[in-house]
């Protein structure tokens, strides 16, 4: 086996959205605002190559939407999916399976294209199965409204026009093994319903993709909540029992939305779960 970053972009999120009900003066040590109260944010994925399977784990925002849209997200650098895929010897025609953690546009936007002549849509990985739960794609599909801006039609429904969408098979409880493609799953229901944290076996570690249950280094302490969790105090006791389980299993905690920390580990101190280091993904996983 071996893994790969996938950096699909990087882009801007307001930093008292992202840290909910702690004050700014707290959040701004750790993840320092601009003028415009704007945070940098990565959309930073994961490949998997494990004999004749390419699993990639999340796909970014992609590139379809309008001006209007990216121009709220303050994009930023050069990255992006296509050339971080090339970076390893890889395109997107040989990916395997596609394994979305959520269906929020910023984590899945990146799954489906324009069509050639621009008159709809195609999925972008056209050898690949994609991977949602049920419980997610029913949530998904049939929106609240607090959360409908983030779930896109033109992001969703063509995997299932494709053919191409696939259900995990979920285990009792929140944890279990997936059979289909190998890696264990804590399912976290804090930020939106069943969203899916791989927990991937890689050489004497674990590495954990950690979506959007810790975005950032600065989220670590468990009350820096997300204003956008639909459950913020169920995020609580998830967090709680992640954290703890990362700092005395020695978890590599791979965070997809840290521009600045690629990977962390954590350990625990007499204020809490704290950060103990930081690690490029290079000298991780590659």
């Amino acid at each position: 086996m071996k893994l790969y970053p996938i950096e699909a972009g990087n882009f801007k999120l307001d930093g008292g959205a992202m840290f909910g009900v702690v004050p700014k003066v707290i959040w701004n040590k750790t993840n320092p605002a601009d003028a415009n109260n704007l945070i940098d944010i990565a959309a930073r994925c994961l490949l998997i190559e494990n004999g004749n399977r390419l699993i990639l784990i999340d796909t970014g925002m992609g590139n379809k939407q309008s001006e209007k849209f990216f121009s709220y997200y303050s994009l930023w650098g050069t990255h992006s999916l296509d050339k971080s895929l090339a970076k390893y010897g890889f395109h997107r025609d040989d990916v395997t399976d596609v394994f979305m953690t959520h269906l929020h546009f910023d984590h899945c936007g990146g799954s489906v294209n324009w069509n050639k002549d621009k008159t709809g849509y195609e999925v972008a990985f056209k050898n690949a199965k994609f991977w949602t739960n049920e419980n997610h794609w029913e949530w998904a599909t049939k929106p609240n409204s607090r959360e409908k801006a983030s779930f896109l039609h033109e992001n969703i429904i063509p995997m299932q026009e494709s053919g191409q969408l696939n259900f995990i098979k979920r285990a009792e409880g929140d944890y279990g093994i997936s059979e289909e493609l190998g890696f264990g799953i804590f399912y976290a229901d804090g930020h939106t319903e069943k969203q899916m944290i791989p927990h991937i076996q890689y050489q004497d570690k674990t590495i954990v993709f950690c979506g959007d249950l810790l975005a950032t280094a600065g989220h670590i302490p468990i009350p820096y909540v997300m204003g956008y969790d639909t459950r913020p105090l169920l995020t609580l006791d998830e967090k709680t029992k992640f954290m703890n389980a990362a700092a005395e299993n020695n978890y590599y905690l791979m965070l997809e939305h840290d521009a600045h920390n690629e990977i962390i580990t954590v350990e625990k101190t007499d204020k809490g779960v704290r950060l103990k280091e930081v690690f490029r993904c290079e000298d991780i996983l590659i």
